[in-house]
């Protein structure tokens, strides 16, 4: 296995140590074969080159699973990757089919559960990682296909884990072939539950181990064509006898005996048993107990094991009898108390144990003699029969297991399991030794022949050319111990042979004393009877010359021929350390194991042929840098290969089918070769760094001296500048000191010379002012006089003129008029009557829509008002009680008292002796009477006063009905005779001023001018005015009905904003304060307005279009509210009325001609004539009144329906978030804490939150682009949040499962997610300053500068769900009191819970559940006082009306 070559200064390597066996380091020197070594332990080591391994640097940090894919198959290579895989817990390891397991001295329970069987379960060998589950399922698979029994051999030495890898291989087994039950138990089960008697009779505590089997044992585990477990049977094979006489410390006896010492104390007595150091086949050892076991646990489970197996409770009752003799000769009471004990136990006569003992018979052919034996004649006797009773118990209970699990005689399949000690050197060995080595010997060759045997079928595979291979056979040492005449086993049976042993001739024996038969054969217990039966004559003589050595070589070869019919598998159990405890691994020990084992063997068996194997795949990565060419373009892996080892001049390798074949060496060879490539390359990559690091050293270098050259230059250049800069300072200073005394002087000259000059020029145009002004004088007077000249003259002809014309044309007219009179009175009726119809139907219209209004409000006030009676009706029903009550205490009081004078009432015989007496008597007694008639009409006249207040109560109701329809109808009657009275008072002065204003004029005809006389007449005073000016009205209509046409078309359209100003809305009303519009009686206007929002805002999923008009017609309301007031109220002034007529024409006459006096859109906002507050109120009509009631209406419905929309939109989000995804339920409950709260896995984990902000955030700007009021923003995002705490709130409530932490936190993240909306949902106010307000008025308002938050209280809506999740997401909820959890964490649902109380009797209030609120919580009121005043007066008109003159009012007037 030494590699003399390929090795160099600098290869790592391994070496031989003495503490740790091998250690591993670096060539130094190499001096001829002498190598100096740098171990990694710190010290030098100077060595034989052929004493030295190298070591393979890129074997992987965990090791391999399988030793034949080492690098370097040899000693220390293979010792340290066990080491390496211990010290992960990688307990198992293959070396090609053999399974080496390293005892772990600790429980390893998750390697060994059901999961891990069903891995297992069918996979293929070498797939998973090693196990001893492989082991089994290969040699169950391959009995199951092959049809050919199979065995697995469990090997190592005492303390290696042998018996645990036999139960894990058992367990296994039954696993796979397990079937149904049968009686109660399995075969698989009774197998199973045999181990702990077995163990309980075959093991015992050694230096080594403190479980260690005393015995060896083959489970024959049958298996029927099914691959079903049929039946199973146990051999055991050469049991320690001498264990149960001789131990040494601090080893132990079996364990049965320390068992049966723990047992419960009904036993203890039963049996007569006391503490283990009482006996002395216990007490040779100071061990009596075991760390971390029980015995008495111990016992109680081998018990039930034994009822498992069949063995009845007589027969556990006989079984557990034991016995022991301290002496030969019974000389003290303790020794006859023994031997009575010992007698009672085995139910035997006393006197023939005691004979028994220490007697013995010699037959002659004379006589019989008996003699006394010497005390250690007797001593060795009394063991003898000890270790027979014994041997004999354990033989029976192994046949007992046997017959309990049952045998398949019909199996043709088995599996065997062999649990065998493994090799044993101590410093005396003794013949159980010697036995336990001869079967190693046995077992080392059957494992040298196999290994043998895989190395062939590994080549044959691969088809490479091998010859025969040697390997160190042990036939020699076989032949030794067994071969005839001259073996040592048959020179043991004829006792000639000497041993340094001591009793191994004894040991040999395996024959029963005579005395011992019989006195156990008379015994009266059956089960003892029953382990010694009586021999034949002939096998008794026989029995006598029997020899252990022999019948074991017997069961021996038994065994080796059951194992030369099956396909053998290997374990190889290895003990890592003598202490006995986990994670220590003893190098030295462990290599003894190895080399004793034949794992070492095999792998030079292996190193002798072809030790190096790696595939195609993994050779090309390793060494395909040592031959690139070979690795250019497409290329075969096998072709490929054999490039690389010629290049190398490599000889005597192999390449096969799939991996390449290396002698021993030349895998060494070729690691050489490529640690000198690498070394080359790795030079030349060094000499690249240092070269790019000094260029890069250079290049920073020179930037540096670069730097601060011109850093010199900077601050020479700064110096020099500075020079300058301070002499041109200094030139500037002087220059301007000398321009500023230059100017002064200037100065006061100047000012001398404008004064001289201002004086001369004042007195000349004082004196210029006179003489003009007497000029102008004298030429007013001049031009008065001829005017006055002029006028007197052009009257005088002017009255003759007309007055000659008047009477012409009178005449004129007076006849036509006759004529027109005649044609129109028909068609004139008739008109009149239609119109007068039509009048009186639109106003009993609008009255009675107004009455309607009026009389919901006196329906409120009534309401009101018998509210207040019944409340008063309740206190007298309340007085009344009272005096009823009090009458019947009266009554109740004169009734007693009239009881309480006997005397008085009843009639007794007395004898008259004194008349006063008497009297006296009959006076107190009328008293009483008169008394109790007061108290009688007392109560009569309170009964009858209640009544008549019952009565005037009712009366009083029914004229209080009677007087407020009697003031309804005043009321009404009123109101109409002052909107009478100002209609009729209003027409008249619109015709008076009309009939003023057409005066005649020069270019009137001459039939005009007669007709504008006679109107002047008295006699024309009469005549009807609408005759007069028909034809002027209709053109006004139909220019007003064009206007109205125009503003619809203009209003319809999208007309934006002005800053944050609604366009529309000031445009509307601008029109309509124009056209004094609220002040008439009839207009069609106003319903055509609504009707154009009502068209606009029929779709109700545009949430632009919404909002768009929701702020316009919450201006345009804003504006009615500050303007419009009730006309036609009660107690007004007429003087304080308007002048101008209140009829339709006469408004639409004015209209035409002009801005009418007094209207002023600055005035709306506070002009500078008034102020803010000082807004012009214009009193409004019915049609006014009622529009403005529309378009609240129309406001709140706007406002609903966004609303609406919104909610819509949240609600199928909201569904979603009241509950966490179970995918990231593990990460919340872990906690996903608020430092990662933006990372992505946070932010899928909100999706759906984060969905409801978006929204939110959409919707809010949609509102803030339409500019629409805060105020209404912000009542709409308070019922938004309102809606989401009722939906989250009693989702939570009616959803058990979402009451969790986990969900919790989820909802609260979201929760969160909210509040930031909250918060940013804020901006600054706006406000709109006019140019007539005064500066202190602008510096007022942008003092009060405010921050508006949109959102409102909304986040206050949220209460109840955010106490809810607070409650669920705390931490130690049950150290919280009652009182802190109501009035500190959830103060609104402990207030809710208190109220549910109080209204129990109440079935609507008695639940949780919260309602959605969907009223419209706001009044104009409300919306008036929280809107700013704004300046309407410079909103231009759109391009639609720009051009129409009719519109021209609406262009802003210049100051």
């Amino acid at each position: 296995m030494g590699t003399p070559v390929n090795i160099i200064v600098g290869s790592h390597v391994w070496v031989e140590d003495s503490d740790v066996d091998w250690i591993d380091g670096e060539v130094e020197k190499i001096n001829g074969e002498e190598v100096v070594i740098q171990a990694t332990t710190g010290k030098k080591v100077t060595a034989k080159l052929s004493k030295i391994y190298p070591k393979d640097e890129e074997a992987p940090a965990a090791g391999v699973d399988d030793m034949t894919k080492l690098s370097y198959l040899h000693e220390p290579g293979v010792l340290q990757n066990l080491k390496i895989r211990y010290e992960l817990n990688e307990i198992y390891t293959y070396t090609g089919n053999i399974l080496i397991a390293i005892n772990p001295f600790q429980r390893l329970p998750h390697i060994y559960d059901a999961h891990m069987m069903q891995q297992y379960k069918g996979a293929p060998f070498g797939e998973l990682s090693p196990h001893v589950f492989a082991v089994a399922d290969v040699a169950y698979r391959a009995m199951i296909n092959e049809g050919k029994s199979n065995s697995i051999l469990v090997s190592g030495e005492s303390g290696a884990g042998k018996t645990e890898t036999t139960k894990m291989l058992m367990r296994y087994l039954a696993y796979l072939g397990g079937r149904a039950v049968t009686e109660g138990r399995t075969v698989e089960q009774q197998v199973l539950e045999s181990n702990p008697v077995l163990e309980a009779f075959g093991n015992a505590k050694t230096v080594r181990n403190n479980n260690s089997s005393r015995f060896g044992k083959f489970v024959e585990i049958q298996f029927d064509k099914q691959g079903r477990i049929s039946g199973a049977a146990v051999r055991t094979y050469l049991l320690e006898r001498s264990r149960v006489c001789q131990i040494s410390d601090p080893e132990r006896n079996y364990h049965c005996f320390y068992l049966l010492c723990a047992a419960p104390q009904e036993e203890i007595e039963k049996y007569k048993l006391g503490h283990p150091k009482t006996f002395h086949y216990l007490n040779q050892s100071k061990c009596y107990e075991l760390v971390g076991i029980s015995d008495a646990h111990d016992y109680l489970a081998t018990r039930r094991a034994m009822d498992i197996v069949g063995i009845s409770e007589k027969e556990q009752e006989a079984i557990f009898r034991g016995k022991e003799v301290d002496s030969s000769v019974p000389k003290d009471d303790k020794s006859k108390f023994h031997l009575k004990t010992a007698a009672e136990l085995l139910m035997c006569d006393l006197k023939a144990l005691e004979d028994a003992l220490c007697k013995r018979v010699m037959v002659t052919p004379e006589e019989v003699i008996k003699r006394s034996l010497d005390p250690q004649s007797a001593v060795t006797g009394r063991d003898g029969f000890a270790k027979t009773v014994y041997s004999r118990l354990f033989d029976w209970l192994v046949d007992k297991i046997n017959k309990s699990i049952g045998q398949d005689a019909n199996s043709r399949s088995l599996i065997g399991v062999l649990d065998i000690y493994g090799f044993e050197s101590f410093k005396t060995n003794s013949f159980e030794q010697f036995c336990i080595n001869f079967t190693n010997e046995k077992l080392q060759q059957h494992f040298n022949q196999h290994v043998f045997k895989m190395e062939q079928e590994e080549y044959t595979k691969e088809a490479i050319d091998w010859s025969y291979i040697e390997f160190v056979d042990n036939q020699d040492v076989l032949d030794l111990i067994e071969k005839k005449p001259g073996g040592i086993v048959a020179l043991l049976d004829k006792a000639l042979v000497l041993y340094q042993s001591d009793l191994f001739l004894d040991k040999n024996k395996d024959y029963v004393i005579p005395e011992h038969q019989d006195l156990l054969g008379a015994s009266k217990c059956p089960f003892v009877v029953g382990l010694f039966p009586p021999l034949p004559e002939e096998t008794s003589k026989s029995s006598k010359f029997s020899s252990i050595g022999s019948r074991f070589k017997l069961q021996l070869q038994q065994l080796m021929e059951t194992l030369n019919s099956t396909e053998p598998h290997y374990i190889r159990c290895v003990k890592p350390n003598n202490l006995l405890k986990p994670a220590i691994f003893e190098n030295v020990n462990i290599m003894q194991q190895l080399r004793c084992g034949g794992v070492l063997e095999a792998i030079r068996i292996s190193c002798a042929g072809y030790p190096t194997r790696k595939p195609f795949f993994e050779f090309i990565n390793r060494f395909g840098l040592l031959y690139p060419e070979a690795l250019e373009g497409s290329y075969d892996e096998k072709v490929a290969c054999k490039k690389i080892l010629d290049s190398m001049g490599l000889k005597g390798y192999q390449i096969g089918k799939t991996k390449v074949f290396l002698r021993a060496g030349q895998m060494a060879e070729l690691d050489a070769r490529r640690t000198e490539v690498l070394s080359g390359a790795a030079k030349k990559i060094q000499r690249r760094t240092r070269t790019h690091q000094a260029q890069k050293r250079f290049i920073v270098l020179r930037k540096a001296t670069i730097s601060l050259q011109a850093l010199c230059r900077a601050r020479l250049s700064c110096k020099l500048f500075e020079n300058l800069r301070r002499e041109a300072a200094a030139v500037k200073i002087q220059k301007n000191g000398r321009r500023y005394y230059s100017r002064k002087s200037y100065k006061k000259l100047h000012v001398s010379a404008l004064s001289v000059q201002t004086g001369l020029r004042a007195m000349a145009a004082r004196k210029q002012f006179r003489f003009r002004k007497q000029t102008k004088a004298a030429t007013i007077v001049q031009a008065q006089w001829r005017c006055h000249r002029a006028t007197t003259y052009y009257k005088k002809l002017k009255n003759g003129v007309i007055i000659s014309q008047t009477r012409w044309r009178g005449r004129l007219a007076k006849r036509e008029l006759k004529k027109l009179k005649m044609a129109s009175r028909e068609t004139g009726a008739f008109k009149e009557a239609k119109d007068m119809l039509e009048k009186k139907v639109e106003e009993l219209t609008y009255r009675a829509q107004l009455e309607k209004r009026l009389r919901g409000d006196l329906e409120e006030a009534k309401t009101q008002e018998i509210t207040k009676l019944q409340s008063s009706l309740e206190e007298m029903k309340k007085k009344v009680d009272e005096t009823n009550a009090l009458l019947v205490k009266e009554r109740e009081a004169a009734k007693k008292a009239a009881e309480e004078a006997p005397p008085v009432i009843q009639e007794t015989q007395v004898l008259v002796e004194d008349t006063k007496k008497i009297e006296l008597m009959t006076e107190e007694l009328e008293s009483v009477k008169a008394t109790l008639e007061n108290e009688k009409q007392r109560a009569d006249d309170a009964v009858r006063k209640f009544e008549e207040a019952q009565e005037s109560l009712d009366e009083k109701k029914k004229k209080l009905e009677e007087t407020e329809k009697k003031g309804q109808q005043l009321q009404e009657s009123l109101t109409r005779m002052e909107e009478k009275c100002t209609n009729l008072e209003s027409e008249n002065k619109v015709l008076r001023q009309q009939a003023v204003s057409m005066a005649p004029n020069k270019f009137l005809s001459g039939r005009s001018r007669s007709i504008l006389q006679d109107l002047h007449s008295n006699s024309m005073n009469h005549r009807d005015p609408s005759e007069v000016n028909d034809k002027p009205q209709k053109t006004l209509n139909e220019k007003q009905q064009e206007n109205h046409e125009l503003l619809i078309r203009c209003i319809v359209q999208p007309l934006g904003f002005k800053g944050n100003r609604p366009i529309t809305a000031c445009i509307i009303y601008k029109c309509l304060l124009q056209w004094r519009s609220f002040e008439v009686e009839r207009t069609s206007v106003f319903d055509r307005i609504i009707q154009a929002i009502g068209h606009a805002i029929e779709s109700q999923d545009n949430n632009n279009t919404l909002a768009y008009w929701l702020s316009n017609a919450s201006t345009l309301l804003l504006l009615l509210q500050r303007t419009l007031k009730a006309s036609g109220a009660a107690g007004m002034a007429p003087q304080r009325r308007r002048s101008s007529s209140a009829s339709l024409f006469g408004r639409m006459t004015q209209s035409f001609r002009g801005t009418p006096q007094g209207v002023n859109f600055a005035m709306i906002n506070g002009g500078a004539g008034g102020g803010a507050d000082t807004l012009r109120q214009v009193e409004a009509k019915y049609p006014a009144l009622l529009f403005k009631q529309q378009l609240t209406a129309y406001v709140e419905k706007i406002y609903g329906m966004i609303r609406d929309n919104l909610k819509k939109e949240i609600s199928p989000l909201l569904g979603l978030c009241i509950q966490a995804p179970r995918t990231s339920r593990a990460s919340l409950v872990k906690g996903a804490s608020r430092s990662v709260a933006n990372t992505p896995a946070h932010e899928a984990l909100i999706a759906h939150w984060q969905g409801i902000v978006k929204s939110l955030t959409n919707f809010l700007d949609t509102l803030k682009s339409n500019n629409v009021p805060s105020f209404l923003v912000c009542k709409v995002f308070t019922q938004i949040f309102s809606f989401v705490n009722v939906q989250l709130f009693n989702s939570l409530l009616l959803r058990r499962e979402c009451c969790s932490f986990s969900n919790g936190e989820y909802v609260r993240a979201g929760l969160c997610e909210l509040e930031n909306w909250c918060f940013k949902a804020t901006d600054e106010v706006s406000f709109f300053h006019s140019p007539i307000i005064t500066q202190a008025k602008t510096s007022k308002l942008t003092s009060n500068n405010k921050q508006l938050q949109y959102a409102g209280t909304s986040w206050e809506e949220l209460k109840h769900i955010r106490q809810a999740i607070g409650f669920l997401v705390i931490h130690q909820k049950p150290k919280k009191t009652l009182d802190e959890i109501s009035h500190d964490l959830c103060p609104v649902i402990a207030n809710m819970r208190v109220l549910m109380t109080e209204d129990s009797n109440n079935a609507v209030s008695n639940s949780f559940l919260l309602d959605d609120d969907s009223s419209i919580p706001f009044s104009v009121d409300d919306l008036s006082k929280s809107m700013e005043r704004f300046d309407i007066a410079d909103i231009e008109p759109p391009p639609l009306i720009r051009e129409n003159s009719g519109f021209s009012f609406l262009f802003p007037v210049a100051d």
